[in-house]
């Protein structure tokens, strides 16, 4: 995986192949307009560290943080199974540990954690872009964009794959009963408004 310090920035780029993986709290706009700083930051802060421990622990290297989301790229033999896991753990952080948390500590709050996790597979392009004391890496291929457009999609659906992805994964991660092969944890959503088609999955990956 490159870092700034293997890529110049002059005319110097990284070919690879990779699986992308966005993850973003959904609502954010809503919440930094209703709820005080204070509890928007916190909120930001607890979600983004549990996504990007969960992103290190299955391989995947933390590449950029945006706001509310973070994005995570997967290398190897085993990118897109890990990357798919990593979503549906992420899934059952938000559900069974942040969402009680928040419960607790703000028995009164009507804020309710939702977030979407989008992941494709493609060659990627890597260039380092900026000035000289202020730049980093750019990640260009298709895998960036359409992983950024399903962490977009409705939260229906915590855990969105492309179609790419969904025929690379393990039965591990695909099936939830991996030796029968039955009980699919992914639906098939068809090409939806995104023009590929898409997996999308409410199932949750136990820490």
């Amino acid at each position: 995986m490159p870092s700034t310090d293997d890529i110049t920035l002059s005319n110097d780029a990284v070919k690879l192949e990779g699986t992308v993986l966005y993850a973003d709290l959904a609502h954010s706009t809503t919440m930094v307009d209703s709820e005080p700083d204070w509890f928007a930051a916190e909120i930001y802060k607890n979600y983004l560290y549990c996504a990007a421990h969960i992103i290190r622990e299955f391989d995947g290297i933390i590449t950029a943080y945006d706001g509310d989301r973070v994005m995570g790229v997967f290398i190897g033999d085993m990118k897109n199974t890990n990357a798919a896991k990593c979503a549906l753990k992420i899934n059952y952080t938000v559900k069974k540990i942040l969402r009680p948390a928040l419960a607790a500590k703000y028995p009164k709050s009507t804020f309710v954690l939702e977030q979407r996790v989008g992941i494709d597979t493609s060659n990627l392009f890597v260039a380092r872009t900026g000035i000289r004391g202020s730049n980093d890496l750019v990640w260009v291929g298709n895998a960036a964009n359409n992983a950024a457009k399903m962490a977009a999609l409705p939260t229906s659906y915590p855990s969105y794959i492309s179609a790419a992805v969904y025929n690379r994964l393990d039965p591990e991660s695909k099936y939830f009963d991996d030796i029968t092969m039955t009980d699919n944890m992914w639906t098939n959503l068809g090409d939806s408004d995104l023009g590929y088609v898409i997996y999308g999955s409410t199932y949750s990956w136990v820490l």
